[in-house]
């Protein structure tokens, strides 16, 4: 057969099969020709944007030299001066315009009047009876500030700085560091009392918060942000006195100050200008208060209280007439809450024998509901709802156990910590 006679062009789409037999055509040219042509036009932006940041320069050097300051008189009439152009007066290189440094006289002691005295010696006079606290936590751990009050070894603080400490250490100013011991503690005041042994320690002089009236000069040495900057002294006034303020539901009479405090004052002394102790920094402001910024408005437990409720918690390890139901326990977390179908309310982990509760079958595992109308979700909120009651009073209670609540009236008892 003569193959001549045939024309394979008319059949022939260049496609075998299922693909095509023809090589893929290629586009490197056209690809190649895009990248320039982008590379030429980044090129004339850059230059474009150097001209223009060069023409602003030299406008603003024309503007400068051609702004001068004129004086007036008192009546207002232009003076004929010649023109002070700013740009030459303040030009780097111009021998006119230097600074010179005067003698200065030496410092002088910050004394207050009638016989006060001065920061300087406040400082000094009180700095070896200020302590660093460290506690460890469940899962973290906390801080705080201490004053030594007797060198037996007893040391006052907040209450919430050693609240829920598993271990508790003490630096003292010379660095020892020793384990301390709590005494006793009150929640309500907000004071704890700790104990070390050590040698050679040095008491702090309290004074009578009393006679404290506002504008007082008063000084704050403690640990603010932590042990890093222990030792920091800051001053200022007594800005108000008999200031209530209420804490997790309960009424504190506080000396409120704007000597600087923050987070790691807490337990520190509040120091008026002769040297004594007048109160012990327990918080700031931002703590109970949702306005943010606030500055310059702190607060110290008055040293009268202070007398109170230390004496009470070294020679009985409470303070008398605190009612309690006698239950610890813990917030249920919303997890458990919908996979185990649980009323919200206080998980109780603890019932002490002493109290009414365990004698009338409240057990752990169950949960704390309610206390006559306030509903409960926290120790917080069950502290608050017995705090205006009295020792021997009968409250009303409803407790969930086995998907079903219980009424109970439970009497409060004497929380001896």
């Amino acid at each position: 057969m003569d193959e001549r006679k045939y024309n394979y062009t008319d059949w022939d789409d260049s496609v075998y099969g299922t693909g095509r037999t023809e090589p893929p055509k290629n586009r490197g040219g056209l690809m190649a020709l895009l990248l320039i042509l982008i590379i030429f036009l980044c090129g004339i932006i850059t230059v474009l944007g150097v001209l223009n940041v060069k023409m602003f320069h030299k406008l603003r050097l024309q503007e400068e030299k051609e702004l001068a300051i004129s004086f007036t008189t008192a009546e207002t009439e232009p003076m004929q001066t010649e023109p002070i152009t700013i740009a030459e007066s303040v030009s780097p290189g111009n021998p006119m315009a230097s600074m010179e440094l005067q003698q200065s006289p030496a410092s002088t002691s910050n004394i207050p009047p009638e016989g006060g005295l001065s920061l300087q010696e406040i400082y000094s006079r009180n700095i070896d009876s200020v302590v660093s606290i460290s506690c460890t936590l469940n899962g973290g751990s906390s801080s705080g500030t201490g004053v030594i009050f007797s060198n037996q070894g007893y040391i006052i603080t907040n209450a919430h700085v050693v609240d829920d400490a598993i271990s508790i250490t003490v630096q003292l100013t010379d660095d020892r560091i020793v384990p301390a011991d709590i005494i006793g503690m009150d929640e309500i005041s907000d004071l704890a009392v700790l104990y070390i042994e050590a040698d050679g320690l040095i008491p702090a002089e309290f004074g009578d918060s009393s006679t404290l009236q506002v504008g007082d000069t008063v000084v704050a040495i403690g640990d603010p942000l932590g042990v890093k900057f222990r030792g920091t002294c800051t001053n200022g006034i007594i800005s108000a006195i008999n200031r209530d303020v209420d804490v997790d539901g309960h009424t504190m009479t506080l000396i409120q100050t704007n000597a600087a405090l923050n987070s790691g004052n807490s337990g520190g002394p509040l120091i008026n200008c002769y040297g004594q102790v007048i109160g012990i920094n327990t918080m700031k402001i931002a703590a109970f208060s949702d306005q943010a910024g606030v500055e310059g408005i702190g607060f110290a437990i008055p040293s009268v209280t202070v007398k109170e409720i230390v004496d009470q918690l070294i020679s009985q390890g409470y303070v008398s007439g605190r009612p309690t139901l006698g239950i610890e326990g813990e917030a249920l977390a919303l997890f458990y809450r919908h996979y185990y179908r649980l009323p919200a309310g206080l998980y109780i982990t603890e019932v002490s024998r002493n109290s009414d509760a365990y004698a009338k079958g409240v057990d752990k595992g169950d949960i704390l509901i309610s206390i006559g109308q306030e509903r409960i979700t926290s120790m917080n909120e069950m502290k608050a709802a017995i705090y205006n009651y009295e020792v021997g009073d009968t409250v009303q209670v409803i407790i969930y156990r086995g998907g079903q609540q219980y009424q109970l009236e439970l009497q409060l008892t004497e929380d001896q910590g």
